[in-house]
């Protein structure tokens, strides 16, 4: 069968065994035989009726009629001739392009593309056909994706690990060689303690944010009101900033109490990380907080706002992601894991929410925690 009018895109080609290739080459064999009986049932037919009118006008004598009768017939065949090539080209050819489409797809090669010019409800199946090899093409992209993402994960655990495990291995060396003098063991037990600590941060992280990952965290939601829940929580930050000698300001500018169906506990450490990742960057003597909670169309916002250095534009897109940090280089001080403000983000986005955030180098950043507004059937939001 020629095949006129028909490009393929082929790209990457894969060789894959899979199982259901012999299975569409015989299928593609069945129908390039049905395809081959169809024209040769088409010539025999054909051939039948001149064959016989022949015949007929050799023997019979009324010949005139016989005459007509094998125009009129000859006039049928053709009609059926040109109707037959119509029908291979506008249906038999693009089915069989679509088979070899499938035997790409079944060879896993998904940057397949089919084009054929016709213009009747097969190009719809062609292009739902290319509409399926897309989605297959996307989940592969994001198989692979998401592979690269777990060999990254397991490289910075490894990395983030190693670190502290190495520097307390280090430490403790010393200690059992007796070559640490008395006044600096306290110092070397500090060391081990934080990094302990440390450690510990990070396996709990590690372990909030795979049942995360695997959408397998319980939430326990409750209707709350909003404005009591927050000064609740923003009394205790402001305790606890007072108390280190630093400045922390809240301010409730809603008009009225609102419900939130929230789990109280998550809520609370998506705020709790934004606020630590605040006071592990800012200045630990000049820090300053400035909470606003308002409301905006449907939704109820909570701003945290520091006078920290900022964060670069380039590196502001990045923040949310798993074991980024705009140091290149974990400094003691700091023990960050890398994960607080992803595991934050997760948090707030099953509540039906999002965190969004602006950064000015040199005058500080603001976080901005948004929660839907709860409402009964029935009732409605002002």
């Amino acid at each position: 069968m020629k095949r006129k009018n028909r490009r393929w895109h082929r790209h990457d080609h894969l060789h894959n065994h899979n199982p259901y290739r012999h299975e569409v080459h015989e299928i593609q064999a069945n129908f390039h035989k049905n395809a081959r009986k169809f024209r040769h049932a088409r010539m025999v037919l054909l051939l039948i009726p001149l064959i016989t009118f022949y015949l007929l006008y050799q023997f019979v004598e009324v010949k005139i009629i016989f005459i007509l009768l094998l125009v009129f017939t000859i006039m049928r065949e053709i009609g059926t001739f040109i109707f037959h090539t119509r029908l291979e080209k506008q249906i038999l050819q693009p089915i069989d392009t679509l088979i070899l489409g499938v035997e790409e797809i079944a060879n896993g090669n998904y940057y397949t593309e089919i084009t054929h010019p016709t213009k009747n409800k097969i190009q719809a199946l062609i292009t739902s056909f290319n509409h399926m090899a897309k989605k297959l093409k996307k989940g592969e992209e994001m198989q692979k994706e998401y592979e690269e993402n777990r060999k990254l994960l397991i490289a910075n655990i490894s990395h983030d690990l190693k670190t502290p495990i190495t520097s307390i291995q280090g430490y403790m060396e010393a200690i059992i060689d007796g070559v640490v003098p008395e006044d600096k063991m306290d110092s070397y037990f500090k060391i081990i303690y934080s990094n302990s600590q440390y450690m510990n941060k990070l396996i709990d992280d590690l372990f909030l944010f795979s049942k995360i990952d695997m959408d397998k965290l319980d939430y326990h939601f409750e209707e709350v009101s909003i404005g009591g829940y927050t000064s609740d929580l923003m009394e205790e930050f402001s305790f606890e900033f007072k108390e280190n000698g630093l400045t922390f300001n809240y301010l409730n500018k809603l008009e009225k109490d609102y419900l939130v169906k929230i789990d109280r506990k998550r809520i609370h450490q998506a705020i709790q990380n934004i606020i630590g990742n605040a006071q592990k960057h800012g200045d630990e003597n000049d820090l300053a907080l400035k909470c606003e909670l308002y409301k905006e169309h449907d939704v109820i916002k909570l701003s945290i706002k520091d006078n920290g250095s900022g964060i670069p534009s380039d590196k502001l897109p990045y923040i949310f992601n798993r074991f980024y940090r705009i140091e290149k280089e974990r400094t003691k001080n700091l023990m960050s894991t890398g994960l607080g403000l992803s595991i934050s983000k997760e948090l707030v986005k099953a509540h039906g929410g999002d965190i969004t955030v602006n950064s000015i180098v040199g005058e500080g950043s603001c976080f901005t925690i948004i929660l839907p507004i709860f409402s009964r059937e029935g009732e409605k939001n002002e």
